[in-house]
């Protein structure tokens, strides 16, 4: 695979927060450069709870507006991008990039670490990636119950172990800030934040049925696997109220 230029791309404004129009194959190239660059990345898989949580907290909004890449990984933001007359060319999942990643990883012999949920699933995630991904080393792990009076021990665990890649589950509210603040202390050339990813790797949750990513609609199936999550799903209709009214405007607000 060949490594695209790591300055070049292109991206849709939504908001004021440029997301990335690739779709997974030049994605994967891109970030594979980032990766052969040595210099530290910070990737976000943003949705669109993420950008309304941007548009209510202008610090969130300067993390993600800071980030070298972020992806459409909420159909939502595919969607606002059509409305907007700037489509991207397809949602690029956190998951299945998360995945790609690994398997490119065995061809150029990267070095993993992995960062976050219990110390039961973030176990049985580093066993389950080792076994379907022996060629890309995982250099070590560890849970995300941590506070920032640990921050220095774990930054010091993580730079020790000099990985490729960062992968980071702690919560968007949690992990893209944290990533955000120590991104040049840790000195990883690829951190991004994964949200639930480990607890599917592990076996803790399942992953909506293919019928339902092709529908779009994982957003339902995470809803109704977890009831619990009935009042941060509110936010998706506010969303698209808001993205109707800028209409093809969106792409100029900032």
């Amino acid at each position: 695979m060949e490594t695209k230029h790591i300055e070049a791309v292109p991206t849709v404004s939504v908001f004021g927060i440029s997301v990335c129009k690739w779709g997974m194959n030049d994605t994967l190239a891109h970030v594979a450069g980032m990766v052969e660059s040595g210099k530290p990345h910070q990737i976000i898989t943003a949705n669109p709870i993420m950008i309304m949580a941007a548009l209510e907290d202008p610090a969130y909004k300067k993390i993600m507006q800071d980030a070298e890449l972020v992806i459409p990984d909420g159909t939502g933001l595919v969607w606002a991008a059509q409305k907007a007359g700037d489509p991207v060319t397809e949602r690029v999942a956190g998951f299945d990039l998360l995945h790609e990643l690994m398997k490119e990883g065995e061809r150029r012999h990267w070095k993993v670490y992995l960062l976050g949920s219990t110390p039961e699933v973030i176990q049985e995630a580093s066993r389950r990636l080792s076994i379907q991904y022996p060629g890309t080393e995982i250099v070590g792990f560890r849970d995300g119950y941590f506070g920032p009076d640990q921050d220095a021990e774990v930054i010091a665990n993580i730079v020790a172990a000099s990985p490729d890649l960062l992968f980071v589950a702690r919560g968007a509210d949690t992990q893209e800030p944290w990533i955000g603040k120590y991104k040049q202390a840790l000195g990883v050339p690829v951190m991004m934040g994964v949200g639930g990813s480990f607890d599917i790797i592990s076996g803790k949750s399942k992953r909506a049925p293919k019928a339902f990513q092709k529908m779009r609609l994982e957003w339902l199936y995470r809803l109704l696997s977890e009831p619990t999550r009935f009042r941060r799903m509110l936010v998706l209709p506010k969303f698209m109220v808001r993205v109707l009214r800028a209409g093809e405007n969106l792409t100029k607000m900032s």
